[in-house]
């Protein structure tokens, strides 16, 4: 589910994920009227739903993710950037609505143990059911999740046979973008369900308000560096003044 206020880009990215994942169960949109999401708990138990995937939207340009274990934790918190949604891109890959996708995860998740968490919630949460009754038995197409730069990198393929007569062969299969393609940068992590407490702080992350007045400083850099270099000059012309001889007006 979404917040209210949400982009046309952030709508069509929750879009895209629901077809992703056939057994997922929409909610409408969520008003957020205080910092604290109880109410969601309420909603996942209503629906019978063990995973929560929550979009919160603020100022019409920023995009959070919460992915969280109802109803006990822990929660995961991301900044989702770079979206770029499956109308956009335009790719070539395909893939039948329903399929069960395959999880692909880089080798840095079994690393530390922020990121082995991280495997295992979005297991649990992109990870279809075996003989769901809204997903179809095969698979053909592949979520890959690889870590880079500190953040979490997604992307969507499909999977197709090389030739007509490779469809059993795993050897001869090729990879096709599908879409969706987004960035998530972690936040921190909670210990209850959308609540409790900070159990991994992301050191490295900076708010968007803190990013914005970093670019302040440094447009505002130049004319500072400027005016040092002025105040630097006159003080070392004045140390090149020779001090004044007495002895100066004496033949005068």
């Amino acid at each position: 589910m979404c917040t209210r206020g949400v982009t046309a880009r952030y709508r069509h990215l929750a879009e895209d994920l629901k077809k992703l994942l056939p057994h997922h169960k929409p909610e409408p949109k969520f008003e957020k009227k205080n910092t604290k999401f109880f109410e969601l708990n309420e909603i996942c138990e209503l629906k019978s739903c063990n995973n929560c995937l929550f979009f919160e939207a603020r100022k019409h340009k920023h995009l959070y993710m919460w992915l969280a274990r109802v109803p006990s934790g822990p929660t995961l918190k991301f900044q989702v950037l770079n979206i770029h949604t499956t109308g956009e891109v335009r790719l070539a890959g395909n893939c039948l609505l329903g399929s069960r996708p395959i999880l692909q995860f880089d080798k840095e998740f079994d690393g530390s143990p922020f990121l082995r968490l991280v495997k295992e919630m979005f297991i649990q949460a992109f990870g279809t059911p075996r003989n769901h009754p809204k997903s179809k038995p095969f698979h053909d197409h592949i979520m890959c999740f690889y870590v880079l730069d500190d953040k979490i990198w997604f992307r969507h393929y499909q999977i197709s046979p090389e030739l007509p007569a490779d469809m059993n062969d795993p050897e001869r299969q090729q990879l096709t973008e599908i879409g969706p393609r987004f960035v998530l940068n972690p936040i921190r992590v909670l210990a209850g369900s959308f609540c409790g407490q900070t159990i991994y702080a992301n050191g490295s992350f900076l708010t968007p308000t803190a990013l914005r007045i970093q670019a302040k400083q440094a447009l505002q850099s130049p004319y500072m560096q400027k005016l040092q270099h002025r105040e630097e000059r006159k003080q070392k012309l004045e140390d090149l003044k020779l001090p004044e001889d007495p002895m100066d007006e004496v033949f005068i």
